[in-house]
């Protein structure tokens, strides 16, 4: 048994020599990856892309992810989150607006230990890709939502609870939604997740555009940094039709 362990130990070893050279966290799922989210564009595996993960996702159905990119030059075009080895890697597409800064923060879903990716297109064309790898038990795509086991959870569909707090010259904005985020892994329980977002200025300026996936967890939370812009509107939409909006 020792032997044939070992033996399976190294027919892995040639899996990790063929990830793509230069990548700080090596993985197969790259290739593949690269070529579904980011259309086979260029691409530079770049340390300015920071990623702040924990090392050991304790519960793995709230796994806090931050991106900041603000040592990038220059304005990015769109940011692409995902969890590679997860059964729905893509967790979110932002488009920026001219006044947010390169940084989110976002608790997501991890269903086994996992290689996170964050990707900004810049005005060249080339993505700048972040990276981090996390620990984890697993299972957090796959366990029942807690939200759904909380009385009238229904009647607090798409509460908004969060404010603006001042960093110098930005507002960072922190908000929570309520909202189970299914994602149709769970036995007898469809789809049913927050697929759309917009901030907004209170006269209707367009701050960041988000397309969510059911990676993003249950009751979501988000931060942003805005530069100039001490209040905002949050607007949502979810995958059965319904719409909420909130003041921050």
């Amino acid at each position: 048994m020792r032997r044939r362990s070992l033996l399976l130990g190294l027919c892995g070893l040639p899996l990790l020599a063929a990830a793509v050279e230069g990548d700080p966290v090596p993985s197969v799922m790259w290739d593949y990856h690269h070529k579904r989210l980011l259309g086979g564009e260029p691409f530079v595996f770049d340390e300015r892309v920071k990623l702040g993960v924990p090392p050991f996702a304790e519960d793995a159905r709230q796994v806090p992810v931050e991106v900041d990119a603000r040592q990038l030059p220059g304005r990015f075009e769109r940011l692409v989150l995902w969890a590679e080895l997860n059964p729905i890697p893509h967790v979110l597409t932002l488009y920026p607006g001219k006044d947010l800064e390169a940084l989110l923060a976002v608790r997501i879903r991890i269903e086994q230990a996992t290689a996170i990716r964050a990707a900004l297109r810049g005005e060249d064309g080339v993505w700048h890709v972040g990276s981090a790898w996390i620990d984890a038990a697993g299972g957090g795509c796959t366990a029942p939502s807690v939200v759904r086991a909380q009385a009238g959870w229904e009647q607090r569909l798409g509460q908004v609870h969060g404010g603006a707090f001042s960093r110098g010259p930005n507002t960072r904005l922190r908000l929570k939604v309520d909202h189970p985020m299914d994602n149709g892994l769970v036995g007898g329980i469809p789809e049913f997740y927050l697929d759309h977002a917009e901030l907004r200025t209170l006269e209707g300026e367009v701050l960041a555009r988000l397309d969510l996936f059911p990676a993003v967890s249950e009751n979501p939370s988000f931060s942003f940094e805005l530069r100039g812009h001490s209040h905002a509107k949050l607007f949502l939409h979810d995958n059965n039709g319904n719409e909420f909006e909130a003041a921050l």
